[in-house]
Order: C-alpha cells, then sequence, then structure tokens
C-alpha cells in the first residue's frame, strides 16, 4: 500500500501557527490534505504534537490515531525520525510505501503524488524525491572565498567556461515528496540505493518557511489559476 504520512507539529518560531495559518482563504496545511485525499494514496495519517491541527486534520478525512511525543516535536528533529516513529506507532508493514507529505509545500498537487505513486509502483526504484533542477545557480558557476581572494572550489570542474549544454544535470530536493519504501525508511533514510527523481515545476516547489516566502505563497494562492500557466 502507498501511504501518505503529512506532518505538521504545532510550534513554529519561524511563522508562529504556520500550519494553520491562512493560505487563499484557508489554512495552509488544507491545501496538502486536499491533495493527499484527491491521489490515489491508500492511506492518509497525520502526525503532529497538536489536538488543535489533528482535530481540524481529523475533520477533513486524515487518520490520526496518536499524538507525537513532545521530544518528537522541536526545531531539530529530523524528518526521518518522525516517519520511523509514525511507521511503528500505525504498524506498516516493509512491504508498504511511506510518502512524507509536508503543509509547507502547499502547491504539490494530487497529480504529482500519483506520479510519484506510479514510479514506485514497479521494481526498478525503492524511492522518490522531489526535485527541482538547478539552472541559473548551476555549483560550477561557484566561487569560494580564501583568505581576501576569490578561487574555484575543490568540488567544481577544473574549467570555470564550461557551457550550459555541457553542465553536469544537477537537482536540489524542494521537500515536498519523499517517497519510499518502509524498508528503506527504517534504514535511516529517505533516499534508497535506487532512487527517482520526480522533476516538478517551480510553483509546485515552492516551499514555505518564511514570512517572505508566505507572502509571496498568498500572491500565488490568490491567483492560482494564472500562474498555473507561467510557472
Amino acid at each position: 500500500m502507498n501511504i501518505g504520512l503529512i506532518t505538521a507539529r504545532g510550534g513554529s518560531k519561524g511563522i508562529p501557527g504556520k500550519n494553520l495559518i491562512d493560505l487563499g482563504g484557508r489554512p495552509l496545511i488544507a491545501w496538502t490534505i486536499e491533495a493527499a485525499v484527491n491521489s490515489k494514496l491508500d492511506r492518509i495519517f497525520l502526525s503532529t504534537d497538536s489536538k488543535e491541527i489533528a482535530n481540524y486534520a481529523s475533520s477533513l478525512g486524515v487518520e490520526v490515531p496518536f499524538l507525537r511525543p513532545a521530544e518528537l516535536a522541536s526545531d531539530n528533529t529530523l524528518s526521518i525520525d518522525v516517519a520511523t516513529h509514525a511507521i511503528r506507532e500505525i504498524g506498516l508493514k516493509s512491504e508498504d510505501n511511506l510518502l512524507l507529505l509536508q503543509p509547507t509545500s502547499p502547491f504539490r498537487t494530487a497529480d504529482i503524488i500519483n506520479q510519484s505513486i506510479a514510479l514506485l509502483g514497479g521494481t526498478e526504484y525503492d524511492s522518490v524525491i522531489g526535485v527541482i533542477p538547478i539552472t541559473d545557480h548551476h555549483p560550477e558557476r561557484m566561487l569560494e572565498l580564501s583568505g581576501k581572494y576569490l578561487q574555484r572550489p575543490s568540488f567544481v570542474n577544473s574549467d570555470e567556461h564550461l557551457p550550459r549544454q555541457l553542465l553536469a544535470k544537477l537537482f536540489v530536493r524542494n521537500g515536498a515528496i519523499y517517497h519510499s519504501a518502509v524498508s528503506t525508511v527504517l534504514s535511516g533514510s529517505f533516499r534508497g540505493s535506487r532512487c527517482a527523481p520526480l522533476v516538478m515545476s517551480q510553483l509546485s516547489s515552492i516551499n514555505i518557511d518564511s514570512h517572505f516566502d508566505l507572502a509571496v505563497a498568498r500572491q500565488i494562492a490568490d491567483q492560482i489559476s494564472i500562474y498555473k500557466k507561467i510557472i
């Protein structure tokens, strides 16, 4: 089975009450819940330490069989630890697949979730991670400061004038999709040895971590049909 796990703790220093804050006339978490409910996920669970978030998610059809302990709801808590805890609380089997869904990626759609399910549906991959291509800020263009002087970092190609077409195809994780076999998660990572990239658009890759991110997301949410056509 493909199991969705929405992770939404109550505390947030960057944006207080972030998961229930208004975005386009509804709580931020509602965007992720809607995408999950309308997807082909078999079941959808919530991991939270907040009764308020739990009650809201439950009212929209999300299963909330437990509250996350305080030691797994701090600023330093790792997502892999939250996922591992949920796997054990829910009683998932090693052959199940777990899709971690963070509410801070509100423009991830049901279609994107279904693409991930399709990728993980065969035997070729043991994990799927949502990514966005690196273009303008490619590592091959980077310089580092050594004392008072700029120089090429040791991890980049020696030729700093490579044409764009010859640059390595690199991606950065966008935080929107972490879909893995339960056995992979229990090994301590969302990325297995056979990980598929799910290349996503700028719109679906937007991640809300700051008040600036939220302001941008609100502008987009108010005109989402227009933005879907251009980014």
